[in-house]
């Protein structure tokens, strides 16, 4: 049994406390993207080398992870977890002899899973209960933030100082290209002509009931820089339509971050004259994006589309280039794309699933972790010139529904109808099938609580489209249950018939 600190480590004062942050790991973080990103491979390779060391040697303090060094070692390693000597044998064990881990394991193994010792799944999840507290560094040091269920399984991930520096690093001078030569010049002049908020206004619109990684990471910067907060706003996908396009025309906004999903209704809405925003930039995450959805998103607004990959258990694994090729991350995090029998599989091969290494958190440690993804390595160096891996990402992608309205069309993100499933109904492994302009289906699982379950469900779909003009809609039982990716095993959660 572990003693469980108290959550709040600060007085109340009546000021928001500020998220997790340390400056001497910032500097640290942006000297050394800016340089490795101008490295060779084999500079980039002896980083991810002697950060896979320290993460392995940092693991030991887990007992999770200290079981399944000792278990890929041997047991003349000693005990890793109580030995120095021990673990410091455990860092030199090669990689690819760690058993993986998935989803509901790490999970079912939470607190076993962290290096430090007072961090408990029953104390974060009181954290995570409160909503006032997004963004804010529990333990005082920590973000912390909540995934979606697409394989099933919730999960819950903690992040340190040293992790949230290198994202910030990463995604500021890579996905931003302020590591390119002379742009860190520009942004600066750019900043001298003009006050915050008439330089930069940025916008999230996604999912903003909880304490998602997006959302939360918003919140974060906001509470850490309250001088630029009134400059940065998320927007919820939950908000009909047209009240979303109403409060992004008042924010005006230059950047623009959201799933490929939204971006897509958002540049119809601007191609049809209801959306009057033109942004310098949109930047897209979290589910594939095609040619297609990029051509629209970048004419409609008139801009630039970056693409960025991450997740919720590394914020920062790839980044788009000039050329728009998608790169890895590889001075901080490892991809091994594998098949069914988690075996390699070669550049150039698309892959059944994608085992995660983030090099950079040392808290809650992420080893040959199943993402669920399949990707495909690239086979050439990008003409760009970075020698960062370039790869594809085949993520999931679900399908925005159309329905008839009282008012005419509306359209229905995936996003907002998941995240009504997650927040008001519990609901996590589900389809929702729209099979014409008038009819919702649902398909859960079955089991002892399935009637209970489905009730639920049905009375938050009610209510979100009623809000949205839908009362014409109807739901219906769908008698299949939720059918799985065969590849990936990830569920596509909205779907058109």
């Amino acid at each position: 049994m572990h003693a469980d600190l108290p959550d709040r480590d600060e007085p109340e004062t009546g000021l928001r406390a500020p998220g997790a942050f340390d400056p001497w790991q910032a500097f640290n973080a942006g000297c050394d993207v800016f340089s490795a990103s101008h490295a060779d491979a084999a500079g980039i390779s002896r980083r991810a080398a002697w950060r896979l060391r320290e993460l392995l040697e940092a693991a030991c303090g887990a007992p999770l992870h200290a079981a399944r060094l000792r278990a890929a070692a041997g047991p003349s390693i000693g005990d890793p977890s109580r030995s120095r000597l021990a673990a410091a044998r455990a860092a030199t064990v090669p990689l690819s002899s760690i058993e993986p881990i998935g989803r509901a394991d790490a999970m079912a193994r939470f607190d076993d899973a962290c290096t430090d010792r007072r961090i408990t799944l029953d104390g974060v999840r009181a954290f995570l209960a409160d909503p006032t507290r997004l963004g804010e560094a529990w333990l005082g040091r920590y973000a912390v933030w909540t995934s979606s269920g697409t394989t099933g399984t919730p999960a819950v991930w903690v992040h340190d100082a040293r992790a949230l520096a290198v994202y910030d690093a990463l995604e500021s001078l890579r996905l931003c290209g302020l590591d390119a030569p002379g742009a860190g010049f520009g942004a600066i002049e750019d900043w001298a002509r003009a006050p915050w908020n008439a330089a930069r206004r940025f916008a999230m619109v996604g999912a903003t009931g909880g304490h998602f990684a997006g959302n939360a990471s918003v919140e974060r910067l906001r509470r850490l820089w309250p001088w630029a907060a009134s400059a940065t706003r998320t927007f919820s996908i939950l908000d009909p339509l047209p009240d979303l396009c109403a409060r992004l025309d008042a924010f005006a906004p230059t950047v623009i971050a959201t799933y490929p999903t939204a971006a897509e209704v958002l540049a119809a809405e601007r191609a049809a004259g209801r959306l009057s925003i033109r942004p310098h930039e949109v930047w897209l995450g979290g589910e594939q994006v095609t040619d297609a959805a990029r051509r629209a998103i970048a004419e409609a607004f008139g801009c630039r589309v970056r693409q960025g990959y991450g997740a919720s258990e590394h914020l920062a694994i790839g980044w788009e280039c000039a050329h728009g090729a998608l790169h890895l991350n590889a001075d901080w995090a490892i991809l091994e794309p594998v098949d069914r029998e988690m075996r390699p599989v070669p550049p150039g091969t698309p892959s059944h699933t994608v085992l995660l290494t983030n090099l950079a958190n040392h808290v809650q440690p992420v080893i040959r972790y199943d993402l669920g993804d399949s990707i495909t390595m690239g086979t050439a160096r990008c003409d760009c010139g970075s020698a960062m891996p370039t790869l594809r990402v085949e993520g999931r992608r679900d399908d925005v529904l159309q329905f008839d309205g009282e008012a005419g069309p509306v359209r229905l993100l995936p996003l907002a109808l998941a995240t009504v499933m997650e927040d008001e109904a519990d609901a996590y492994d589900f389809q929702l099938v729209g099979r014409d302009a008038r009819t919702l289906a649902l398909r859960l699982p079955g089991g002892p609580q399935g009637a209970s379950r489905r009730s639920a469900c049905r009375r938050a779909l009610r209510a979100y489209l009623d809000a949205n003009g839908l009362r014409g809609v109807e739901i219906v039982d769908d008698r299949l249950e939720p059918v799985r990716d065969a590849r990936s095993g990830k569920l596509r959660r909205v779907l058109r018939a």
